[in-house]
């Protein structure tokens, strides 16, 4: 036949293939778990990685080699639609192994199934101790409240800023106090992660300015 014998499945088969997947799932959702850095973490979202290993590797199990079959179920998923946004890429690569998984289970390959997971977790461990794209930017919102039209106070703010910042840019300043402050608000990189606490304090003990307050960023944060 042109599409090849299929394998007759046994509920032994098809009970080892599920559990298979739902093992094998399971080890990419701890992995995840354990490297998971993120703010939003789901508890919902490791379920759906296994669970969605084993309904995958039961529609390919069903499908077999039947070209109809395989067509009908693909139209009926196609009526499903899924409203839950998945913001980290990575989230979607760890959901679609689980996926590859599933079917690879489902479709009699077990040695790829489990040489994936092994390769592919290993992988993401690699990825998460070694500071392989990380970048040691230190960046920031700097704020606070200066005396107008006093050069003493601007000059020494320039000087704190180079001693504690490797870069920073004035982002704007408007009248406080009406008219007699000014709350300027810098975008700031400093030279080392410590220097966060250093930079107010000093800011502080130079008595000029007025509630200083620094919020650091990260790049990856999505507000």
């Amino acid at each position: 036949m042109f599409f090849g014998t299929q394998e007759v499945l046994t509920p032994s088969l098809i009970a080892g293939a599920m559990v298979l997947s739902f093992l094998l799932a399971m080890v990419f959702a701890a992995v995840y778990q354990f490297t998971f850095r993120g703010f939003t973490y789901s508890r919902s979202y490791i379920h759906t990685m296994v669970l969605g290993s084993m309904v995958t590797c039961m529609l390919i199990m069903s499908v077999g080699n039947n070209l109809a079959r395989g067509m009908g179920i693909l139209g009926t998923l196609a009526i499903i639609r899924f409203r839950t946004p998945v913001r980290d890429p990575r989230d979607a690569m760890f959901l679609f192994a689980c996926l590859g998984i599933g079917i690879a289970c489902g479709a009699g390959m077990p040695l790829v199934a489990a040489l994936g997971t092994l390769l592919i977790n290993v992988a993401a461990l690699l990825l998460h101790w070694a500071p392989f794209a990380s970048r040691r930017e230190y960046e920031g919102l700097l704020r606070f409240g200066m005396p107008a039209n006093d050069p003493a106070a601007e000059k020494e703010v320039q000087e704190i800023l180079v001693r504690f910042c490797s870069s920073f840019y004035l982002l704007g300043m408007r009248d406080a106090e009406q008219g007699d402050c000014v709350e300027f608000s810098y975008q700031i990189r400093l030279l080392d992660p410590a220097y966060h606490q250093d930079l107010v304090l000093a800011l502080r003990k130079a008595g000029k300015f007025a509630d200083p307050v620094l919020l650091m960023q990260r790049t990856t944060v999505e507000l």
